[in-house]
């Protein structure tokens, strides 16, 4: 067994003290539950069923997830989706998915999911142990878009991947706040684009790209961001959420933004 010392023990205690486990397999689960009570979990609730886990986290307010990636009743991709898309206070809750098929699909499928961090069958306490030490220490930024819901898969982090990095960000160990002030603004395009695909998440993206912004402006001393920033929340908070109610306050923003070439939505 994988022992813990005091020190860190309290260092992953926020992440690790309740958990939902998701495993069609009672063995596999058990044996996930006996690692983490381990690793200080108070509160552990194994479920097979993905219909039920929405209900359960409601009720639990788990501060992890641990998905088997697929199931007779588990498509652990699909229910990843569906908690970053919930009203859930725990749908920004890390997610650890596990499965005994690492292939790099598999892999880019569980990060376009949402999924903080992946974990390979067979594995041992200690694998499992970086994982969550990396929930507890090495916080990502959340991406609110429309086509993405989850943490900056920029920086995913996977064991089990040994090929090169794809892009430079691959290596930035943290945004600057030209880059952060960029992703913002294409999300907040993006969402406008894509409203009628989903128009709860479209506004729901299109609130946190303005908090973003409002936040920048305020540490840059940009008085013309933040007056559109806060123009756009006024139109927010009094529930004008319509494309046409939110078409003009959008583009005050996007004025704002610095010329690049257009890419696709971001990570």
């Amino acid at each position: 067994m994988f022992a813990l010392d005091t020190k860190s023990m309290q260092k992953i205690a926020p992440v690790v003290r309740r958990v939902i486990i998701v495993d069609p397999n009672p063995a596999a689960a058990k044996l996930m539950a006996d690692l983490l009570k381990g690793f200080g979990t108070r509160d552990v609730v194994i479920e097979a069923d993905e219909t039920r886990i929405i209900d359960l986290a409601r009720e639990m307010e788990p501060g992890l997830f641990v998905i088997e990636r697929s199931g007779p009743k588990l498509d652990g991709e699909h229910l990843a989706r569906r908690i970053r898309r919930s009203s859930l206070s725990t749908r920004r809750a890390p997610i650890i998915m596990v499965t005994a098929d690492a292939t790099a699909s598999s892999i880019k499928g569980a990060r376009d999911a949402g999924v903080h961090e992946f974990l390979r069958k067979p594995y041992t306490s200690g694998d499992l142990y970086r994982r969550i030490e990396n929930l507890a220490t090495k916080p990502r930024d959340w991406v609110e878009a429309v086509g993405y819901v989850g943490p900056d898969r920029r920086r995913f982090n996977s064991a089990d991947y040994a090929g090169p990095r794809k892009r430079r960000a691959d290596n930035d160990s943290a945004p600057s706040v030209a880059s952060m002030k960029d992703q913002a603004m294409r999300i907040l395009a993006s969402a406008m684009t894509q409203y009628s695909s989903d128009p709860q998440q479209a506004v729901r993206a299109i609130a946190e790209q303005s908090r973003t912004l409002k936040a920048i402006a305020v540490k840059t001393g940009d008085a013309a961001l933040a007056m559109a920033t806060v123009s756009l929340e006024t139109e927010l908070q009094a529930g004008r959420t319509s494309l046409g109610q939110l078409m003009a306050p959008v583009k005050g923003v996007l004025a704002l933004a610095v010329p690049t070439t257009p890419r696709a939505e971001a990570s």
